[in-house]
């Protein structure tokens, strides 16, 4: 009997017997005017100004649409509104990281002293780009950094804190044995981009990941979407303008305009760009399908009650969510309608989800300019997609639209 990938999946992970059989019934897609009466159900009861929101299916973009404010003049949101995509950045990283996979100029398991020329902790990424990178002198007396590799930067396995400056001393430090727990961590990312920006040019790395990301959003006709967002008198043409936002108060902010790559967060995009992301991400396009497989695979389970903060306690065994893994820039899960993945993004005005289910190919993405907007995703996500098993209590616990 030859199985599929998705039910091979699930028998590696012992829940075959409660997805299988309802995995094919996955509900119709609401139509477009009851999704708008949703939405607005939704921002009502969170107070949430602006939201925008796609939903794909079968691998295809079927609804883009934008409600409310996107600042505080009452500037309407629109579908071509340039938003903040905070840790959605991520998703993104890791995609073009596999694209470097594909061309075989990085190894996912090679650890990452294999791809420089020079001891990490022996760099100053003060003089290389100054804001930019870590602190990697402060790892000299740690060798257990040898042992980091790509795919425990982008499993949030490092060790790291989310970032050096949340340390006491804001020095980095490993806190962990590389690649045996997941805690969430942004310097990790940042690390992979130091190598790959820094690395051996005789393996093809040395490489800007601006000009890699932007290659890929223009493969996918993403004209508004950057990672880096400041000086770009594009992004202000057509009506759609720039998004501030309001927090958790209800006090409008600024835009924040990224002068640097950090593939932590520092992408800008809008509703209709995102939606050709989430599209291609979900069919696998413009990765070889081993590369795919290896994006959305369980690479390390997640024993956690929550994902904040960092270095959370590992649960009692029969207490943890057994189909709760890290994957490489998403978390994978398993739900009644089968193996899915989610990412958020997230800081004082800014509150986005993109939740996918792999055998249907559909998404939900959700990018909102008020943080409020949060509350009110795991029902709405519901109301569109039907029953995922998207971990919200684990992603956000009492902690949704707040600051």
């Amino acid at each position: 009997m030859v199985l599929s990938r998705i039910a091979k999946r699930a028998l590696w992970l012992g829940v075959t017997s409660w997805w299988l059989p309802v995995a094919g019934m996955a509900q119709t897609i609401p139509s477009g005017a009851a999704i708008d009466r949703e939405v607005h159900k939704t921002m009502a009861a969170t107070h949430a100004n602006g939201m925008a929101v796609a939903v794909i299916d079968h691998g295809k973009v079927g609804y883009v649409q934008a409600y409310g404010i996107r600042d505080a003049k009452g500037d309407r949101l629109q579908t071509d509104t340039v938003m903040y995509g905070a840790s959605l950045t991520k998703t993104v990283f890791a995609y073009t990281v596999m694209t470097l996979v594909d061309q075989g100029r990085i190894k996912l398991d090679v650890p990452i002293k294999d791809d420089l020329d020079q001891p990490l902790p022996s760099y100053d990424p003060e003089k290389i780009f100054a804001g930019k990178y870590g602190p990697y002198k402060d790892l000299a007396n740690d060798p257990r950094w040898e042992k980091i590799t790509p795919r425990m930067c982008l499993t949030h396995s490092t060790g790291f804190n989310n970032f050096a400056f949340m340390e006491p001393d804001q020095k980095l430090r490993i806190h962990f044995e590389p690649g045996t727990r997941f805690s969430y961590s942004g310097e990790g990312m940042l690390l992979l981009q130091f190598v790959i920006e820094n690395g051996r040019k005789s393996q093809g790395l040395g490489l800007d990941l601006g000009t890699l990301t932007d290659d890929i959003f223009a493969k996918l006709g993403m004209t508004r979407t950057s990672l880096v967002t400041i000086n770009r008198p594009d992004f202000t043409t057509g009506d759609g303008g720039w998004a501030d936002g309001w927090d958790d108060t209800g006090a409008p902010l600024p835009h924040s305009k990224r002068s640097k790559v950090r593939v932590s967060g520092s992408m800008s995009t809008t509703i209709t760009d995102f939606s050709k992301f989430a599209a291609a991400l979900v069919t696998g396009e413009g990765l070889s399908k081993a590369s795919y497989r290896e994006m959305l695979k369980p690479s390390l389970h997640i024993p956690t009650a929550r994902q904040f903060p960092a270095f959370q306690p590992t649960l009692p065994v029969d207490q943890q969510r057994k189909d709760l893994y890290a994957g490489l820039g998403v978390i994978v899960f398993t739900g009644p309608q089968g193996p899915g993945f989610f990412k958020g993004g997230h800081d004082n005005q800014t509150g986005n989800t993109m939740v996918c289910v792999e055998r249907s190919e559909r998404c939900v993405v959700i990018l909102s300019n008020d943080v409020r907007a949060e509350k009110g995703y795991a029902d709405l996500v519901k109301f569109i997609l039907g029953d995922t098993g998207v971990p919200y209590d684990w992603e956000y616990g009492d902690q949704a639209g707040k600051s």
